[in-house]
């Protein structure tokens, strides 16, 4: 794209903020030529739900936690994200 507008500068982080709610990017910005940002030290967000259990099986998860000196909650959360993460590749998927 070579009929880019120039980007202006900007007195004022919330001046800049409200240009952009009006304005297309698009017409700043060439996105063919942008790169992948990478934030390895962001906090994911984190919702909060309530999950029932049976309790033979929470009492499983606990247990294993405890031997492996881990709160159980991020046991938890450690067993789903390895099992989804077996969902999306399908090179190992057993769910396909």
């Amino acid at each position: 794209m070579s009929n880019l507008k120039k980007v202006p500068q900007f007195k004022t982080l919330a001046k800049e903020r409200k240009f952009w709610q009006t304005h297309d990017s698009s017409d700043y910005i060439d996105w063919e030529q942008s790169n992948s940002a990478y934030f390895p030290n962001l906090k994911p967000s984190t919702s909060t739900i309530s999950l029932r259990l049976p309790e033979n099986l929470l009492y499983e998860i606990k247990t294993i936690a405890n031997k492996e000196d881990i709160p159980y909650q991020s046991f938890i959360k450690m067993l789903l994200a390895k099992e989804i993460k077996s969902w999306r590749d399908p090179r190992k998927s057993k769910h396909s």
